[in-house]
């Protein structure tokens, strides 16, 4: 129902009524009477019309039939939804053609009756519906009345499931093209003699395995489609139809090919039979096949091929068999592909001197054949992925030669005496190259583009001798080599240079004369080297809209904001300090990441400035609370859009999903769109937590997370689809002794990989068409698989969420597969499919393993991508692990109780911890702002804790300690973390808290002055000695022991020391990298931003790992680093500090000032306030 005015708008006459709207087919129908479909009804034709939006009404269409006598109607919807669908639906119908009709995917059962109105239709389209021959009511119009249409020419019935051949299309005279593919079909009727006028008959996607020979009377059929069907051999009846000279037969299940029935059939030229199951071919007394010029194996298993037989071939598809040798007759041929086969020899004979294209890439091949330096006409030559180690000298020679694709090879050097050379795209990365031929850009005046990545060059070739150079380079890729500053000169003899890719070498700066040169250079990439700045000569490269620089040591803000064209900058991972910014930003400026900028401090306007940005990323300050930086994973992830400046993918990072016990991670690709990546990151995650709810079998929730998913995404998933990948750690909360568990669930080209003891270990699976299983699936439901490889030409995976009219040749049901984690795993990456396509897993974990932080390996992994030639959207997440032998506490487990391993919350990934006593309905770590705190046993290396907490206790434990076997505790199991508190020997573990005044000596330590039990002075520090070493299982107490600091932080007030160092520990100020709270003030402190501080919580916010149980004290502090106690506080704080000594009740755990002597008992725990 809704408001309907017919006529012009203008006439007052004509008012608004609410009536019943209808679209039908190509009609819209409006009820005459109110509230009812009964009575006359108002029918306006739309093909031809038009439909217009009305401004001066909310939600108004105006819907206009063609002609002379065209009437309007305006129809006012009820929401924008609404008013947005039936803009959509009724423009397609509006657009057609009078004689045309396009009903497809109109989940029509029966034919619609204003389709009858035109009997002058040509063209119907009726794919993809749910049609039958006969409908179930009566008064429904099925297949049989198409006969009406007496000049319909093209009819598509395809994906309709109809069972039987539809006889009434017989009874078309006009009909010159039929499709009827994906129906079940098992049979074709002889009454299909009858079309005399058909020309192309497409009967692919069915069941057939035999044709009527009937077809022969079709005269001037010239296109017969039986692919995916179930023939065994080539049908006989093809001998009579001479006017096809294509046979298509892809996808049937053919093992042999017998030539003897091609050579009987001397029109057909073009043969196609991809994707059967073909071993071997049958000549027997057959010479020669002259006829066939096309032949495409592809897909089969085929292990030898001597295609000499076909002495015209032109064009020879073979890729992904199992060849061995290859023989060819080469005096016609034009164009080979044998990519993806085991080839170790390549025969053509005679030399092929109209071969054009030849890819032979990922084979066996150790050299280049010698016939193919001879080819006169070759213009691309793809050997990559081979096992080649020397070009010949004579390749470059060759002057048709345009396109040479080399890499992965094992190459160490190519030809030194270069001749002149016609070559406009050179790859040779991934090989062993130590340095290129030293004439190769002087004599190479073609070169447009050269990738030299991943090789071991130490410096480049000129590109002249002399001032004047004739460079045409325009796209460099030298990543991932040992580049040092001395090839940067060379660059400037490259004058129209657009694209330059040096990272991860070993430069340190980057001369800005040489910079200036660079006048049309458009995109650069030096992340990964040690520069410390970025040349002010940028300015002078007025077409720069790209400028990536992450993991660098740059500390001053590049100007790279007043370039007019700038679109991507990312200056991650570097030692920022500030920004300088102009008035106003640049007007194409989309995305600027600075994240992993530990010193850097943004004022409010500047963030206000820079939050117009589109994506603006920078590091968010730690709340100090559970979300804080877990214990046993850390992550790090990066996007980066493709060539056509869509970021078609997103990832997920949940780091306490679920009360603080579990993770999450994901990657999501929508290849070419943005709807579903982006569907995906927002809802999954929910999602997994409800099913989380209802099982705890790994298996069982991550599939229904993803069926879920699925019908989640609704109208988006129609017709888009997308990858994705997921990753949950959890620990089982049955298993008190057990580790946590890492389960990964996959569908399309997101792939997970884990290192494990440095090496990969995939737990991912890529559902494609290689997949044996896959293959059989999708033949059995029917599906099309293009000649790109694709389903129905849309998705080359053959499960992703979403494209349910693919459903149920595509499905979202993932691989699932779950691992322990052990002390051996380092990391796991997620990924997307341009990822994967570029970097080998090998290739992946080896290239971030040595690269402590997460956001810095997940930035390298995208770089490398992209210089290594991807051009899609790419997304990457690395989770580094920290998980250790004693990652949890299994102290109890002898007295029987179930002590679960230590969540993630505020303590960083280096730090390992055990929460005791945790509280059934307790699952989270206490927030350091609530100034509760469970009671923690840590372990706590030196370095990381030396930044934030100073202490006195020694790394070493006391010559008189005894063993984890001595008699002490007989009985007592004790885990690794939770060490004996043995009588005789003392340590603190979680140290002191170190206060400072650089005024005058605050008296503290003078005699006259009671000292404060637990307090320790030396005049300008004061020390907290705090133990809390784990209590033994028979004396355990059920309640949390709390370590409070009340004192008041503010600008004048005591706070932590901060940018303490121990003597001989390196130093790390990533203070953001792990959540450090607050800002930095002008002597260098760090000022928290609560005002409350716990000491354990502000202690564990360092950002090193080191093997170690204790904290160590630096000799002596920076005056800088510390904030300062006012004299005439310093006497109030002593008498709060006392003061709130004496309100706590005696407790028989106090530790006693003194060092306890061999015979005193420690006690369980020390709680002391300050």
């Amino acid at each position: 129902m809704y408001n309907v005015r017919k006529g012009k708008m203008q006439l007052p006459v004509n008012r608004w009524t609410r009536r019943q709207v209808i679209l039908c087919g190509t009609c819209l129908i409006v009820s005459s009477v109110k509230d009812s479909l009964t009575g006359k009804m108002h029918v306006l034709p739309l093909i031809g019309g038009k439909v217009e939006e009305v401004k001066k009404h909310q939600h108004c269409l105006a819907f206009s039939s063609s002609g002379p006598q065209s009437q309007t109607y305006y129809i006012c919807f009820d929401t924008f939804t609404e008013y947005l669908r039936w803009l959509r639906q009724v423009s397609k119908v509006a657009s057609q053609r009078i004689s045309s009709v396009d009903l497809s995917c109109c989940s029509l059962e029966h034919l619609p009756a204003n389709l009858f109105y035109s009997q002058d239709l040509t063209h119907l389209n009726l794919k993809q519906n749910f049609l039958r021959q006969n409908p179930s009511l009566p008064t429904a119009r099925g297949l049989s009345e198409l006969q009406r249409f007496t000049k319909l020419k093209s009819l598509n019935l395809s994906n309709n499931n109809l069972g039987d051949f539809p006889l009434a299309v017989c009874n078309i005279p006009t009909l010159t093209e039929l499709n009827v593919s994906c129906n079940a079909l098992r049979a074709v009727p002889p009454a299909v003699g009858v079309m005399h006028n058909l020309q192309t008959f497409l009967l692919d996607g069915n069941f057939l395995q035999t044709l009527p020979t009937e077809l022969e009377n079709m005269h001037q059929l010239s296109y017969l489609g039986l692919s995916f069907n179930e023939f065994t051999d080539i049908p006989e009846i093809l001998e009579k139809l001479t006017a096809v000279d294509k046979l298509c037969m892809s996808g049937n299940c053919m093992e042999t090919l017998r030539l003897q029935a091609l050579q009987k059939m001397p029109h057909i030229r073009h043969v196609d039979l991809r994707l059967n199951i073909i071993r071997r071919l049958i000549a027997g007394e057959v010479d020669f096949l002259q006829h066939v010029t096309h032949l495409d194996l592809r897909d089969n298993k085929l292990g030898d091929l001597d295609a000499m037989i076909f002495n015209n071939i032109e064009v020879l598809h073979c890729e992904r068999n199992q060849l061995v040798t290859l023989n060819i007759c080469g005096y016609f041929l034009k164009a080979l592909y044998a990519a993806s086969n085991e080839l170790v020899q390549l025969d053509v004979y005679p030399v092929p001197n109209n071969l054009s294209y030849m890819d032979v890439s990922r084979n066996r091949l150790e050299n280049v054949p010698e016939w193919v330096c001879e080819s006169r006409k070759l213009e691309v030559l793809d050997i990559g992925h081979n096992q080649i180690y020397e070009l010949p000298a004579r390749l470059f020679c060759n002057s048709s030669l345009r396109k040479l694709l080399a890499g992965h090879n094992r190459l160490t050097r190519l030809p030194e005496r270069l001749e002149r050379t016609s070559v406009e795209v050179l790859d040779v990365q991934h090989n062993q190259l130590l340095e290129l031929p030293p004439n190769l850009l002087m004599k190479a005046d073609s070169l447009r583009f050269l990738n030299a990545s991943a090789n071991k060059l130490e410096t480049l070739p000129p590109a002249t001798l002399s001032e004047e150079t004739s460079s045409v380079l325009q796209e460099l890729y030298l990543t991932n080599n040992s580049l040092t500053d001395k090839c940067v000169p060379l660059l400037t003899g490259h004058r129209h240079l657009k694209i330059l890719h040096m990272a991860y070498n070993r430069l340190q700066s980057f001369p800005a004369s040489k910079m200036a040169k660079l006048e049309e250079l458009e995109e650069i990439d030096i992340s990964g080297n040690k520069l410390k700045a970025l040349p002010t000569t940028v300015l002078s490269c007025r077409r720069v809209h790209t400028v990536i620089a992450h993991s660098n040591r740059i500390e001053v803000f590049p100007e790279v904001m007043q370039l007019p064209e700038i679109k991507c900058v990312d200056l991650s991972c570097n030692e920022l300090s500030e920004v300088t910014l102009p008035e106003n930003l640049p007007p194409k400026l989309q995305e600027l990441d600075l994240t992993g900028n530990p010193r850097l401090a943004l004022d409010h306007k500047t963030l206000e400035l820079l939050n117009n940005i589109r994506c603006f990323k920078i590091d968010q300050p730690s709340a100090g609370d559970a979300s804080g930086a877990p214990a046993v994973w850390s992550h790090g992830y990066t996007e980066a859009s493709g060539v056509k400046n869509k970021l078609c993918v997103a990832a997920l990072s949940v780091n306490n999903f679920c009360d603080n016990r579990e993770a999450l991670y994901g990657v999501f690709d929508g290849d070419r769109n943005v709807e579903v990546p982006y569907l995906l990151q927002c809802t999954m995650s929910d999602i997994l937590a409800e099913e989380l709810q209802k099982t705890k079998n790994e298996e069982e929730y991550m599939v229904n997370t993803f069926i879920v998913m699925q019908r989640k995404l609704g109208t988006a998933g129609q017709k888009l689809g997308g990858a994705a990948v997921l990753c949950h750690i959890k620990h089982d909360p049955v298993d008190p002794g057990g580790s946590f568990t890492l389960t990964s669930a996959n569908v399309g080209k997101c792939q997970t990989v884990l290192c494990r003891n440095g090496k990969p270990l995939p737990l991912s699976r890529s559902y494609v068409m290689s997949c044996e299983e896959e293959l059989k699936r999708i033949k059995r439901h029917k599906a099309i698989i293009t000649e790109d490889g694709k389903v129905n030409g849309v998705t080359e995976s053959t499960r992703v969420l979403g494209y349910t009219f693919l459903h149920p040749s595509v499905v979202p049901r993932p691989h699932v597969q779950s691992v322990p984690l052990t002390p051996q795993d380092e990391f796991f990456i997620l990924g997307s499919k341009g990822l994967w396509d570029s970097l080998s897993v090998e290739e992946a974990v080896g290239a971030v393993r040595n690269v402590p932080d997460a956001l810095a390996a997940a930035k390298k992994l995208c770089t490398l991508a992209q210089s290594y030639g991807c051009r899609d959207s790419l997304s990457a997440v690395v989770v580094q692990l920290s998980v250790t032998e004693d990652s949890f506490c299994c102290c109890e487990l002898g007295a029987g109780g179930a002590v679960p391993p230590p969540s993630p919350g505020i303590f960083p990934p280096s730090v390992s911890m055990a929460i005791k006593d945790r509280p059934s309905d307790g699952l989270g770590v206490p927030s350091s702002s609530s100034g509760m705190a469970s009671e923690i046993s840590s372990e706590l290396s030196t370095s990381e804790m030396s930044s934030e907490v100073g202490s006195t206790a020694s790394d070493e434990p006391p010559s008189g300690a005894l063993s984890e076997s001595s008699p002490a505790y007989p009985s007592e199991p004790r885990c690794m973390l939770h060490p004996l508190c043995l009588s005789n020997s003392f340590q603190r573990q979680l140290s002191s808290a170190t206060f400072s005044s650089a005024f005058s000596d605050n008296g503290l330590d003078s005699d006259d002055e009671e000292p404060i039990e637990g307090v320790f002075t030396n005049g300008s520090r004061v020390e907290v000695e705090v133990d809390i070493h784990c209590s033994r299982a028979k004396e355990q107490e059920k309640q949390q022991h709390l370590l409070q600091v009340p004192a008041e932080a503010s600008d004048e007030g005591i706070v932590i020391s901060a940018n303490e160092e121990e003597p001989g520990l390196p130093r790390k100020a990533d203070f953001a990298a792990v959540g450090t709270i607050g800002r930095r003030r002008a002597n260098g402190s760090v000022a928290p931003q609560e005002r409350s501080h716990n000491v354990i919580e502000v202690a564990t916010d360092a950002p090193l790992r080191k093997p170690g149980g204790y904290f160590a004290a630096p000799a002596q502090p920076d005056p800088d680093d510390q904030f300062i106690i006012p004299p005439e506080l310093e006497e109030e704080v002593k008498e709060i500090m006392k003061h709130h000594q004496q309100q706590q009740p005696p407790q028989p755990q106090l530790l006693p000032p003194q060092r306890p002597g061999p015979g005193d008992q420690l006690p369980d725990c020390c709680d002391t306030p300050l």
